[in-house]
């Protein structure tokens, strides 16, 4: 599947005759077990598929060695290995044919002249689409490579919402890659490792699939960091002996223990693996030995009933640990996860992580997702499993609906896939499971749209706290919402889900989308009026023209474009003259207005007012912080709007070059709004001036932003404050207030311009 990366095409393969012939050479590989590919893979269906279906496995490995037939890995090996092994990983797991069928297929159609068609009538729709759903899109040029992933990724998560088979197939083709990743180029194998741990193991977690999560992120710190990789093996090899002692001993006392109060309970001792204690040491900052010296037990019973009983009987074998108990039983992950975990103190007072659990809930936790296909049991079905799967992939459907391009669907995804949670409670009592991290506007959307949309404040037991306090476990959060309310752009600074992030997004680009086109239409009418002109007395014929020659689709389109600083008003202006004087029939109506046009557009017309509230497309300079009752003057910027500037600001008078992009501007009357501006204060070094000067600002209903404090010499410093006021009047009232404060020296706005 990784075209380029873990495979070298060394020849097209031409388009598949029916008739061709096996090539027998092909499967004369052995695996690791002692077998050949396909004999070992026929060995596995046929212990639990029907006859007619290994056949039509055995029918797919036959087409896409015909297909393959002249391509290479980059190891040297024949291409079909590839599939093969992938096909043979997913058959271990019990999938049912049509995936098997599908994995030797998996590159048919990325990778030679094989088209979807062609696999649907040979093999059916079902077969077909997983087959398309794996494939990358290759007959698209993107602008870059990261576009070309994230739309290939986008791609694929949308089949997979379609059918969960996609994904399994695709993460099996990932571990079979990442084991056979030696034959590539270092920056290669590197690329990959870190997408491998940054997607599709945090995926495989996701999903439950933990075997897959384990091996995809040790082998992903393999090739990732080769050098910690190779010392923490070492360290741990050397450990190694030193506990097996202490693991016999505890799995013995565990087992005649449970033996003892009539519980059938199987005990094992596991190992964390390599990449789990690497990230422990990591986050944690802790030695190794601090890590490996945790001892952890795996205890699998037969009943839910027999689960806590084990735990009773755990904690009066050795003392638990205070605040190391979670019961994910009652409350499972997100990925269906299940399982009680405690931590105590061992023999020798070394301590022991165990998890307990059924015989069932193990399946789950190892296989996830594919335990649908693997295990038919009731309990199993009851899990939640599969409906928490399809409640994300819902989630994922509404994300790429309103993310603006894959690559923002892509990181939408990353922050997703985040694995610690958090559990909280509604005002009812429901179970809110979210990230670790989240806050209260992350649980507002969690519980719909429009409850985060309107939010304007929270109780975090019945406590009123800001919207970007973090949820805590246990928390119970009531949303205040009003009707009136909309989200706010600073919200993306503090919410974590991927939910409320692209919502919250996708606000902001519909509302700068509107604003842009109101702000346009307001400057380009502003501009027209020099010319006599009003948009509503050109003819749909004349409009038409006009936007055809501006290549836009509505006047709406030309609108926006001026707004957001595209195209100049006076240049658009000047065009649309232009267009209507032009000769003929439908234009001839326009010719009388030429003298009065000629004669006023030397005048500048009167400036366009500005408010403080126009929102995403006015933006205000901060090189020199304008406030009301400043001399303005704007710069139309591609893609930004208008930004305002003091009139004596470098940047304006640099802008006065290009004088179709300087706007004339003032300030409406009143304002309706506060402006951050910068002052500097002179004070002498005593204690409490500060906050006497904080004291000050708020007395007089200036918000402080930022404080930063420079020291000139052993007796003053500068306090550069950014404080926001509302006019150049509430301005001068802070500043002769502040200058009274004993111990400032001197006063005065900050000069940038």
């Amino acid at each position: 599947m990784e075209s380029g990366a873990t495979k070298a095409i060394e020849a097209s393969s031409p388009r598949v005759s029916k008739t061709s012939s096996i090539p027998t050479s092909s499967v004369l590989v052995e695996t690791p077990d002692g077998g050949h590919l396909l004999d070992a893979l026929q060995a596995l269906l046929k212990e639990y598929l029907p006859e007619e279906q290994v056949a039509v496995v055995y029918r797919a490995y036959q087409f896409g060695a015909r297909v393959h037939r002249d391509q290479h890995r980059a190891s040297g090996e024949p291409y079909i290995h590839h599939p093969l092994a992938v096909a043979r990983i997913l058959a271990k797991m019990r999938l049912d044919h049509c995936t098997i069928t599908a994995a030797i297929l998996h590159d048919v159609i990325e990778d030679t002249s094989v088209e979807k068609e062609e696999i649907e009538a040979e093999f059916g729709n079902e077969i077909a689409e997983l087959v398309d759903g794996v494939t990358k899109l290759t007959q698209i040029e993107f602008e870059n490579k990261l576009e070309a992933e994230a739309e290939n990724f986008r791609k694929m998560m949308l089949a997979m919402v379609r059918d969960i088979r996609v994904i399994i197939i695709k993460l099996a083709d990932r571990l079979h890659n990442m084991r056979t990743l030696g034959a590539l180029a270092s920056h290669k194998r590197r690329r990959i490792a870190k997408e491998t741990l940054e997607i599709y193991a945090p995926m495989a977690n996701r999903l439950g699939m933990n075997e897959f999560r384990v091996e995809l992120q040790d082998l992903g710190f393999q090739a990732l960091y080769p050098q910690r990789y190779r010392i923490l093996d070492a360290a741990i090899k050397r450990a190694r002996g030193n506990r097996k002692e202490v693991i016999e001993k505890i799995d013995i006392s565990l087992e005649q223990r449970l033996w003892q109060e009539g519980l059938q309970a199987k005990v094992e001792g596991r190992e964390k693996h390599l990449y789990s204690i690497y990230q422990k040491m990591k986050e944690k900052h802790l030695s190794f030995s601090e890590v490996f010296d945790v001892y952890a037990f795996r205890v699998m019973v037969d009943t839910v009933d027999s689960c806590y009983r084990a735990l009773g009987v755990m904690h009066h074998l050795y003392k638990p640990v205070n605040g190391r108990f979670k019961d994910y039983i009652a409350i499972p992950k997100a990925n269906g996860y299940q399982s009680l975990h405690t931590i105590l103190f061992g023999p020798y007072g070394v301590p022991v992580e165990m998890q307990i659990r059924t015989h069932d809930m193990n399946k789950v936790a190892e296989a996830g997702v594919a335990a649908h296909w693997i295990y038919k049991t009731s309990d199993l079905k009851s899990s939640g499993t599969t409906a928490n799967i399809h409640e994300w992939m819902s989630g994922l459907l509404e994300m790429q609906q309103q993310a603006g391009d894959s690559v923002e669907f892509l990181e939408n995804v990353k922050i997703d896939l985040f694995p610690d949670e958090v559990y909280v409670f509604s005002p009812k009592g429901k179970i809110m499971r979210l990230p670790r991290g989240s806050t209260a506007v992350d649980f507002a959307y969690s519980v719909h749209s429009d409850v985060g949309a309107m939010c304007v404040a929270a109780k975090l037991d019945r406590r009123l706290m800001p919207l970007s306090t973090p949820l805590v476990n246990g928390q119970t959060v009531e949303i205040i919402t009003a009707p009136s309310a909309h989200p706010n752009a600073a919200w993306l600074n503090f919410v974590v889900t991927a939910k409320a992030r692209s919502k919250i997004r996708h606000y902001l680009k519909n509302l700068r989308g509107d604003e842009s086109v109101a702000l346009g239409r307001r400057l380009l009418t502003k501009t027209l009026d020099v010319f006599s002109i009003k948009v509503e007395d050109i003819e749909d014929g004349e409009m038409a023209a006009l936007l055809t020659d501006f290549n836009l689709e509505s006047l709406e389109s030309l609108y926006a474009e001026v707004g957001l600083g595209n195209r100049p008003p006076a240049l658009v202006a000047k065009r649309i003259r232009d267009q209507l004087i032009i000769g003929g029939k439908q234009t001839k109506r326009w010719r009388r207005y030429v003298p009065n046009w000629l004669k006023r557009e030397r005048s500048a017309g009167a400036p366009l007012s500005i408010k403080g509230t126009e929102g995403m497309v006015v933006n205000y300079g901060k090189c020199c912080r304008p406030i009301p009752g400043d001399r303005i003057c704007a710069i139309l910027t591609s893609g930004r709007g208008i930004v305002v500037h003091q009139g004596a600001c470098k940047n304006a008078v640099a802008a006065s070059k290009s004088p179709e992009k300087l706007l004339d501007v003032q300030w409406q009357h009143e304002a309706g709004s506060v402006f951050p501006v910068e002052v500097a204060i002179h004070a002498r070094n005593r204690r409490g001036v500060l906050a006497k000067v904080a004291a000050v600002f708020s007395d007089m209903g200036a918000n402080i932003d930022n404080i930063a404090v420079e020291d000139r010499d052993g007796k003053y410093s500068v306090l550069h404050v950014t404080v926001d006021v509302e006019d150049r009047s509430h301005l001068a009232k802070i500043m002769r207030k502040v200058k009274r404060v004993e111990s400032v020296a001197k006063i005065q706005r900050d000069k940038h311009a």
